[in-house]
């Protein structure tokens, strides 16, 4: 431990809703684990209200696009060097940049070459494209702490510091899932089977999956007559777009919407239909049998292919290392395709596709924040 004369000081950034949630519970973890301790940076609500000194309202940071960011640049770039001389007069003993790596890792490597030690806490997707980007992540920081295993592996193989901490989505979510109690909360008829439809959190996605994903729910409606459709949409522009789709296609078919996040329509259903992204880890630890499909614009999607380094694009597969679930990618991503591998699980007991979903989440349920607070205390010389 520290002499008890001197709080121990971390600088902390969070850039979004998301940061600040993570930002909260290493806080907390952190003091459990060592009291004397103070935090300063840029923090959301959740992270003030844990005693962070926010120098800067959160909102500065979240910003989303390229055209909305090089609007936004010159306030960037004042922020970050006002954050360069705030902790170079007042030097924190660690710094911690969460997720927002556009804007921390500039502010880490900016610190590290004073001779502040950082961490940067949600690793980017270094090993699924620009991989060369991993270089400027080690010279950025003394330490990268990683949600998942395979990650923290591909940081060995460069030498690069990573502690996998485990996730905190697979800390938050219970082993096993009561879908009667969501069916009852979303008041779905709990005698009828369920297929959850996710066309996506993003104007971009809706436009492109909304349409196939509707034409296969029209395909499945005439073999599964009992089957019924509900759809989790984030917002109201969500919601406009997917009933736009559905009067233009298919008015006959009933859908029932949810405006909320996806867990609880994934926990009432028996299958899902998704857009590929974090939303099939989700799915993969709330244990409902899948269907991945996905299609970006053309330019999109041959510059992806070029530059992808993983088999695979969602996470339930890439942690596995294996086709656990169905990915209907780009010219893939067809009605009749999606229909079928839907088909293909509600035929299926799933039983085996459920037990690999289970010690999946097992391997990723490290009681992240405790082992995000630990590795960092570690890295100090503090922890026992």
């Amino acid at each position: 431990m520290l002499p008890s004369e001197r709080p121990l000081r971390v600088g902390i950034v969070a850039g979004e809703i998301s940061g600040d949630v993570l930002g909260e519970g290493l806080i907390k973890a952190l003091r459990a684990q060592h009291p004397n301790i103070e935090f300063v940076g840029i923090g959301g609500p959740r992270m003030i209200a844990q005693g962070c000194q926010s120098l800067f309202d959160m909102e500065e940071l979240s910003v989303m696009g390229l055209v909305e960011v090089l609007g936004r640049l010159p306030r960037l770039l004042n922020v970050k060097a006002a954050l360069v001389k705030h902790f170079t007069a007042h030097p924190p003993d660690v710094f911690i940049g969460i997720d927002a790596p556009d804007f921390n890792l500039r502010l880490e490597a900016s610190l590290k070459k004073t001779g502040i030690k950082t961490v940067h806490y949600v690793s980017p997707s270094v090993w699924a494209w620009r991989q060369k980007r991993i270089f400027k992540i080690a010279a950025a920081t003394d330490l990268v702490l990683a949600f998942l295993p395979f990650e923290k592996a591909f940081y060995d193989k460069f030498d690069v510091p990573c502690a996998f901490v485990g996730h905190t989505m697979a800390d938050s979510i219970p082993m096993q899932v009561d879908k009667t109690a969501a069916q009852q909360t979303l008041g779905l008829d709990p005698n009828k089977r369920w297929l959850a439809v996710l066309p996506g959190s993003r104007g971009s996605e809706m436009a492109m999956l909304a349409p196939p994903f509707i034409q296969a729910c029209q395909q499945l409606a005439a073999r599964y007559p009992e089957l019924g459709f509900v759809v989790a949409l984030v917002n109201s522009a969500r919601r406009e777009q997917f009933e736009q789709a559905w009067q233009a296609i298919a008015p006959e078919l009933s859908f029932s919407l949810v405006d909320d996040t996806a867990r609880q329509v994934i926990s009432a259903a028996d299958s899902v239909l998704l857009a590929s992204g974090t939303v099939a880890l989700e799915c993969m630890l709330l244990k409902r049998p899948m269907v991945v499909g996905y299609r970006v614009k053309p330019l999109t999607a041959w510059l992806a292919k070029r530059l992808l380094k993983t088999q695979y694009v969602s996470l339930p597969n890439i942690l596995a290392d294996a086709p656990l679930v169905p990915e209907l990618l780009q010219e893939d991503c067809q009605p009749e395709a999606l229909a079928k591998a839907v088909s293909d699980q509600l035929d299926s007991d799933n039983q085996a596709l459920l037990s690999t979903f289970t010690a999946l989440h097992q391997t990723i349920r490290q009681n992240a924040d405790a082992s995000a607070a630990k590795a960092v205390l570690t890295l100090l010389g503090h922890h026992d």
